[in-house]
């Protein structure tokens, strides 16, 4: 099979969706890798590297998709992609298809099969394509909201840990998946006050017993999290249902009751966001206010640390990617569930419920 990995052009997305190690696996088994010029540099990959175990550069994103039969991506394809998408193509990303309805459409007008990291899903229910990055975003989530707490940078200027005194910042997260355990460790590490809160009750009990005294759990529900929110200086929004829209639980009539300069950050933006008053930001330009209170809403955090997250990407990502590679999306898809579930828009049809629930579109199951 030809494999193309085309340069991400998302606001300053760094990462690449395969290391030259990962190539040469994928050579060494027969297949050819085409790589856009320039695809790794940013994650600490030139073009050489490639080359070198056999990879051929192409100089131009049209160039990749009008040659490979499958496309190994990051993120989503962006509005100057849909038209490179061509009918019966693979293309292996993250999509996040219920936060955008336009990329909806796009992929399914483009008659191509859209198999999506998000929803590869293992029969534990864990998602091993989404975990690395969650693990990413979670740390960089408190990192990035420990920055903005700062006064030149827009925050209320209280330092996470405190000092001898003087009581440490409290840090509310508001989902204790990958993504919010990882931010509340991270947190937890400068010294910070952290609650977490989450519906599992089996969850919260596991955390109990292996986070720092410095965590401290909390059932979730409107009031707690409404009672939280008061006394938070930084709140870091996690939940996700996948492949769905995530719910709104911080709605903006909370937000009359914080503090002004507290900060929000909402890792779940790539699915719509877990705050009402949250919109897609980016690197460039990560944070807005609302009612006082600074939003932190880019929808590639771990975009800003490409070499770490790129390697972790493809540690998860290539097994998969080798096995569509060897078999085929329909006889992988068949012998492994997981790959069938990651099979969001297949040729026109939505065949992935919670992408249909949430533009009104119709839903085919896919028969393998």
């Amino acid at each position: 099979m030809i494999i193309g990995i085309p340069k991400e052009i998302k606001n300053n997305e760094n990462r690449v969706a395969l290391t030259p190690a990962g190539a040469q696996e994928l050579i060494k088994r027969g297949h050819e890798v085409c790589v856009q010029t320039l695809a790794g540099v940013n994650s600490g990959f030139p073009d050489e590297a490639y080359t070198a175990v056999g990879a051929r550069i192409l100089p131009t994103i049209e160039k990749v998709y009008a040659t490979a039969e499958m496309i190994v991506k990051v993120k989503e394809p962006i509005a100057p992609e849909y038209g490179l998408v061509r009918r019966g193509q693979l293309v292996f990303t993250y999509f996040h298809f219920a936060s955008s309805e336009p990329l909806t459409h796009a992929m399914i007008d483009s008659g191509a099969i859209c198999c999506a990291y998000e929803t590869v899903e293992r029969a534990d229910r864990s998602l091993p394509l989404l975990i690395p990055m969650s693990e990413v975003a979670g740390r960089m989530a408190a990192q990035e909201g420990r920055y903005f707490l700062e006064k030149p940078r827009g925050g209320k200027g209280v330092l996470l840990g405190g000092v001898p005194g003087v009581k440490p910042a409290k840090v509310f997260v508001i989902g204790a998946g990958v993504v919010g355990t990882a931010a509340a460790r991270t947190a937890a590490g400068t010294g910070a006050d952290v609650t977490i809160c989450d519906i599992s009750l089996q969850r919260l009990t596991y955390l109990a017993d292996v986070m720092p005294r410095n965590v401290k759990t909390l059932m979730s529900s409107e009031y707690n999290i409404r009672e939280e929110l008061k006394h938070a200086d930084l709140v870091i929004g996690s939940v996700l249902i996948p492949g769905a829209k995530a719910p709104k639980l911080v709605t903006r009539d909370m937000l009359r009751d914080m503090e002004p300069g507290t900060v929000m950050v909402d890792v779940a933006i790539d699915q719509g966001g877990c705050f009402e008053t949250s919109r897609p930001t980016t690197h460039e330009d990560p944070v807005y206010y609302v009612d006082g209170i600074l939003h932190y809403c880019v929808a590639n955090i771990p975009g800003a640390v490409p070499r770490t997250s790129t390697l972790a990407l493809t540690n998860a990502t290539l097994p998969y990617v080798i096995q569509l590679a060897d078999k085929g999306w329909e006889r992988a898809a068949r012998e492994n569930h997981e790959l069938a579930l990651g099979l969001n828009i297949v040729q026109g049809k939505v065949v992935y419920r919670p992408v249909a629930e949430a533009w009104n579109l119709p839903y085919e199951p896919l028969t393998l």
